[in-house]
């Protein structure tokens, strides 16, 4: 079952991207793999793939396929996918207005998320 997921037109622009420029073709889409971890409660990658792979489900942004294993589509349940490119970092983030705030006191002051906002950055893409 797909997550009620939000994928702001940011984000959607940059799936839309590496995808177009993947050099996969026509049915590639854009594969999103999130795990619990990380301070915000979330660890990402993503890569673009030609085809879903086994266990995968698609989710339709418009014309663009995001794909979706198992354990992603539990975790995106509710959240929101935006893009943030600023001087210092690009890269997805995710907001869950479900999560609580980071008491684990990794954050340095500057650069520390709101409470449910997991930030991927552009260097976890693997190219397969």
């Amino acid at each position: 079952m797909l997550p009620n997921v939000t994928v702001n037109p940011a984000a959607e622009k940059f799936m839309r991207r590496m995808v177009r420029f993947s050099g996969h073709g026509d049915g590639a889409g854009f594969r999103l793999t999130v795990s619990a971890g990380g301070c915000s409660g979330y660890s990402a990658e993503f890569t673009v793939e030609g085809a879903p792979l086994a266990g995968d489900e698609v989710l339709a942004v418009g014309d663009l396929k995001v794909f979706l294993p198992a354990e992603s589509r539990l975790m995106l349940d509710g959240v929101t996918i935006d893009f943030s490119d600023t001087p210092t970092a690009s890269g997805l983030t995710f907001f869950n207005p479900n999560a609580g705030a980071c008491g684990c006191s990794s954050s340095s002051g500057t650069s520390a998320q709101p409470p449910g906002v997991a930030k991927v950055d552009i260097s976890s893409i693997r190219r397969n």
